[in-house]
């Protein structure tokens, strides 16, 4: 029955065009702006809690210049990260710098400055809050804030539950509040993990040949668990 739970469709890739924005459409404007070569600004970070889709944005810009056939790196969370770059390279995506230690900090900062002088490559970086309250060498602080900053703002409970309600019936199947309700209570609350729930609850009431009740949903996450 587990490997029935997790034989689901992984989440889709992370594009621009699967960002569901909620309160971050100028966000979402600028960055395909950037893609576009329509905007000037090259430096820019993203901040905000766990969840919130900084890493979506990230691996969507790197997966857009590479559909560009631009040349285009992504840095996951990682202490020891080494920024060895190409001089050639059009974006660099770093995503939770706060995880990065003083060696990697110190790698950035000369990264950033090689950037700045002797390329036009595009800087995408990720943290949980905003660089004056990163606890983290102050010349690579400083430097980040020289760029544009936003922070990226979480969807609602109930964008996630109309996000929720669209996938389902993309699915095939009918979504109640109640149960949109109870998976944000009781389960993961970022939307990738929301949306695999969403297919195995489909997979596991065909399966069993039940409808989709609170019932069946908490029978499936006491299995999987």
């Amino acid at each position: 029955m587990k490997q029935l739970l997790l034989d689901i469709k992984p989440p889709s890739l992370p594009t621009l065009q699967n960002f569901l924005p909620g309160r971050n459409s100028e966000l979402l404007q600028m960055l395909t702006k950037i893609l576009a070569g329509q905007e000037k600004e090259r430096f820019v970070y993203l901040w905000g809690g766990a969840g919130c889709g900084k890493s979506h944005l990230l691996r969507a810009v790197v997966a857009g210049y590479t559909q560009n056939n631009a040349k285009a790196g992504y840095f996951p969370t990682a202490a020891q990260t080494e920024f060895s770059m190409h001089h050639e390279i059009d974006c660099v995506a770093v995503d939770d710098i706060d995880c990065l230690d003083a060696s990697a900090q110190a790698g950035l900062f000369k990264l950033y400055n090689h950037l700045r002088d002797e390329s036009h490559a595009f800087l995408l970086v990720s943290g949980p809050a905003a660089p004056a309250h990163l606890d983290m060498r102050q010349d690579l602080v400083t430097r980040l804030g020289w760029g544009l900053v936003y922070q990226v703002h979480e969807l609602t409970e109930e964008e996630k539950m109309q996000a929720m309600k669209s996938y389902a019936a993309d699915c095939g199947f009918d979504l109640s509040k109640d149960i949109c309700l109870y998976l944000l209570r009781h389960g993961r609350r970022d939307l990738p993990s929301l949306m695999m729930t969403l297919d195995a609850l489909d997979r596991y009431s065909l399966v069993n040949q039940r409808q989709i009740t609170i019932p069946l949903l908490r029978e499936l996450l006491q299995v999987a668990s």
